[in-house]
């Protein structure tokens, strides 16, 4: 067995574990990064680049309609496909890995595993281990992997998971979707819009997007149907048949699905498996528990980052950890403070913002009214429906939407803002900055939108409440 000493081993070569390595790097110390599949990650190959290069059509052509004047063809599903080929270089992860190198870090190929207190074995294709013991800290990076619901039948009908639908090479014309959270929404309007005629969502709960403010999921609703899929709220899958092809969906009040191909969106759970925590006394099975500076309590050597602590699944938010993370890792080695605000995690107690890239687009930051009022806030809410807003005529006829802000009655500062609408994605960040920064209303009321923008929805919000 090889063996080689670094100041810090990053598990998992996705965006947190690459962002981790570049901060460690960065503050001057060596790295050495595992990965067993594509550095990159997820995120860069079968997640939020290609659904969103698959989504984006959809999201011009909608914009088109919505403008006299302005004229629209079909839809080339092979150029829209191709163009997602190339936004994730083909699967091949070559210029990630010359990032890495040129940080420069070490990148191991393999399966990577704790073998000890600050010990990682891992293990090339060829079955060749190699032992790395870490002089500081051992970051575990590995996301998380799709549920498949125990529902019988399911597993054996080989149905899709969210890379199936992201790398799809034909588009079925008959699509079952099974969930109604992001993954599901997404691409079942993207795959309706690039030629699955046939769409059907199946929901188990009473609406789409479950986590978010209620008018959200019932917008989104609208314009599914409005486009021609099937969106079935309530819906309980008994079991799934297919002996060859269709696939045959059986549900509980005893209609029945067929479809070309089911595609499973019903969540994902922390990548633990095969991580070795057993060997450094973890429990193996659940998210990786942290502190706020991402350090696991009991192992002062042991920090987990991203969607494996289970803390917040989104990519924004692990690379966010990383920041942290990293740095703290830099200060502790070099026996700096490590106890500046920067170097904790305080945007995840708040509420991540968050993006749902469908038509209309939904985003939010911050909590929920339901959130909020759970976590004995004295709450009072406003909402402004979109289309309202002067700017909102101006990007076509039929604009609709809807914007909720709640508010903390006691301090009179923002707890949670969501919109949902076309193209509200831009207005996020400026809700993410009054969140975060709990910015007085009244301090608020002095940031002055322009004429003629959607972001006048923050003067009619703010009049709304009363200023």
């Amino acid at each position: 067995m090889q063996s080689t000493d670094v100041d810090v081993i990053v598990i998992g070569a996705g965006p947190a574990g690459e962002n981790v390595a570049g901060r460690v790097v960065r503050g001057g110390l060596s790295c050495a990064v595992v990965e067993e599949h594509l550095a990159g990650g997820e995120c860069s190959y079968y997640a939020c680049i290609p659904s969103k290069a698959l989504l984006r059509p959809m999201e011009l052509a909608a914009e088109v309609r919505r403008v006299p004047g302005l004229e629209l063809g079909p839809v080339d599903p092979a150029a829209v496909l191709a163009r997602r080929d190339e936004a994730v270089s083909g699967l091949n992860d070559g210029g990630q890995v010359d990032w890495i190198e040129k940080l420069p870090a070490t990148l191991l190929r393999g399966r990577g595993r704790l073998a000890g207190p600050r010990l990682v074995d891992v293990t090339a294709l060829d079955g060749t281990v190699t032992r790395l013991r870490a002089r500081h800290a051992v970051v575990l990076a590995t996301g998380s992997v799709p549920v498949l619901p125990p529902v019988p039948g399911l597993a054996e009908a080989r149905p899709w998971l969210s890379r199936d639908a992201t790398t799809v090479r034909r588009v079925p014309a008959r699509l079952a979707v099974l969930g109604g959270g992001v993954v599901a929404c997404e691409m079942g309007q993207a795959l309706h819009a690039l030629g699955a005629r046939e769409t059907t969502l199946l929901v188990r709960g009473s609406g789409l997007l479950g986590r978010m403010e209620p008018f959200a999921g019932d917008l989104l609703a609208d314009s599914m149907r409005a486009a021609g899929i099937d969106v079935r709220l309530g819906a309980e899958v008994t079991r799934v048949e297919r002996d060859a092809d269709p696939v045959v969906v059986h549900l509980a009040d005893g209609s029945a699905i067929e479809a070309d191909e089911l595609l499973v969106a019903t969540g994902r759970r922390p990548a633990v498996d095969d991580l070795g925590l057993e060997a450094v006394g973890l429990a193996d099975g659940g998210p990786v528990r942290v502190d706020d500076s991402m350090r696991v309590p009991g192992v002062d050597w042991l920090y987990a980052v991203g969607d494996l602590n289970g803390r917040n699944l989104l990519t924004h938010m692990g690379k966010y950890q990383a920041r942290v993370c990293g740095d703290v890792v830099v200060a502790r080695a070099k026996g700096r403070p490590d106890d500046l605000p920067a170097l904790r995690d305080t945007s995840d107690g708040r509420g991540a913002p968050q993006v749902v890239f469908t038509d209309p687009q939904v985003c939010a930051v911050g909590r929920t009214e339901h959130a909020a009022r759970a976590d004995g806030f004295d709450v009072r809410t406003v909402e402004y429906d979109l289309g309202r807003v002067s700017g909102a005529y101006l990007r076509g006829d039929g604009y609709t939407g809807r914007a909720k802000a709640v508010i903390d009655e006691r301090r009179r500062v923002l707890l949670g803002v969501t919109f949902a609408g076309p193209a509200v994605a831009e207005l996020l960040h400026a809700a993410t900055v009054a969140v975060t920064a709990e910015v007085p209303l009244d301090t608020l009321w002095h940031a002055v939108p322009a004429f003629p923008t959607v972001s006048e929805i923050w003067l009619r919000l703010l009049e709304e409440y009363g200023l």
